[in-house]
C-alpha cells in the first residue's frame, strides 16, 4: 500500500481513479476533463494505491476566493471514495491525515460538502456543520429575451470563457480566482447547454430556466445583476441566486437545503465569517 498524489500525467493511475470514480459516483469520469486539458495544478488526488490499483481517495482543490474584494486562500475536499472491498482499514483517516500535514497552517480554511453517510466522520477532524443561504425576488420584465445560448462544444468558446475567467473580475460577493478549471469541469460537460452570451457586457451567464424561474448559478464577468436578468426576458417572473450578490437589497433570504448533502468547515475565515449570510457559487462544488 502506497499514497500517490499528483499523477494526473499517470495514465495507468488516472485511469484507476476514473474507475474508482465511476463505481462510486455513478459513471463520473475525468478524462474528457483531463483531455481537453482543464485538469491543472489545482486539482490534487491523494490515493491510497494497492497493487497498482486506487482503493481510496480525498481530491484537494484549490480554491481561492474573491471574498468582498480580497483574496482569501481555501481548500475544498471532494471525490472522498473508498472501493467496498477496501473500506474499514482506516484509509480515508490516513488521507485525511495526509492533507491536514500539507496544509495546516497555509490556508485560511477547508471545506467540502459530504454525504449523510459520513456527517460523524469529518467532526473528528476538526470540521463543523455550517450553512449557506441563497437568494431570491420576484421580476417584473418588460423586454423579450436577449441571452444568447452558447453550447460549449468548440475550443474558441472554451478559450473565450477561460480568458475572461482569468481577466475580469465577477459581480458576486464571493467567487472563485485562479481556478478556471473546476468551473470548465462543469461547463465543458454537464452545463453545456446552461451557458448564456449576455449582448455588450463581455459576460455570461450561467443558468436554468424552470417555468418562469431562472436559477442563475454564475455571472462569469462583471455585467450588471439586474440587467443580466432582464436579458432572458419577460417570462421570467422569478429569479434564483446560486450565489451571493454584492448588494441583497430586494431578494428573500433563505437556508440551503440540498438532499444528502451537508456543508462542513474549518478554519479562521470560517470562524471570522459565521454569522455572515453567503453561498459558494454551485458551479464550484467538488
Amino acid at each position: 500500500m502506497t499514497i500517490e498524489t499528483n499523477y494526473r500525467d499517470n495514465e495507468a493511475l488516472r485511469n484507476s481513479f476514473n474507475e474508482l470514480a465511476g463505481k462510486i459516483f455513478s459513471g463520473l469520469n475525468f478524462e474528457n476533463w483531463y483531455r481537453n486539458g482543464f485538469w491543472k495544478d489545482n486539482y490534487i488526488p491523494y490515493s491510497v494505491v494497492v497493487d497498482g490499483k486506487v482503493v481510496s481517495n480525498i481530491s484537494v482543490n484549490t480554491c481561492d476566493m474573491n471574498y468582498d474584494g480580497r483574496i482569501v486562500k481555501l481548500i475544498q475536499l471532494g471525490t472522498v471514495m473508498t472501493d467496498p472491498d477496501y473500506r474499514g482499514r482506516g484509509y480515508a483517516r490516513l488521507l485525511m491525515e495526509k492533507v491536514f500535514e500539507e496544509y495546516e497552517g497555509k490556508v485560511d480554511g477547508i471545506y467540502l460538502y459530504g454525504n449523510d453517510s459520513v456527517v460523524d466522520f469529518y467532526p473528528k477532524f476538526g470540521f463543523r456543520k455550517s450553512k449557506e443561504y441563497r437568494y431570491s425576488k420576484a421580476v417584473e420584465i418588460d423586454n423579450d429575451r436577449t441571452a444568447k445560448l452558447v453550447p460549449m462544444a468548440e475550443k474558441s468558446d472554451f478559450d473565450k470563457m477561460v480568458r475572461i475567467l482569468d481577466s475580469t473580475e465577477q459581480n458576486a460577493k464571493l467567487y472563485m480566482v485562479n481556478n478556471p478549471g473546476l468551473y470548465m469541469f462543469y461547463l465543458s460537460q454537464f452545463m453545456q447547454e446552461n451557458t448564456f452570451y449576455i449582448d455588450g457586457t463581455d459576460s455570461y451567464a450561467i443558468a436554468e430556466i424552470d417555468a418562469d424561474t431562472l436559477n442563475l448559478h454564475a455571472i462569469i464577468g462583471n455585467a450588471p445583476l439586474d440587467d443580466v436578468i432582464a436579458s432572458f426576458g419577460k417570462d421570467i417572473k422569478n429569479a434564483v441566486l446560486c450565489f451571493t450578490p454584492h448588494d441583497v437589497t430586494g431578494y428573500d433570504k433563505s437556508e440551503v437545503f440540498e438532499e444528502d448533502t451537508t456543508f462542513f468547515v474549518r478554519g479562521k475565515f470560517f470562524d471570522e465569517t459565521s454569522e455572515n449570510a453567503f453561498m459558494f457559487q454551485e458551479i464550484t462544488h467538488a
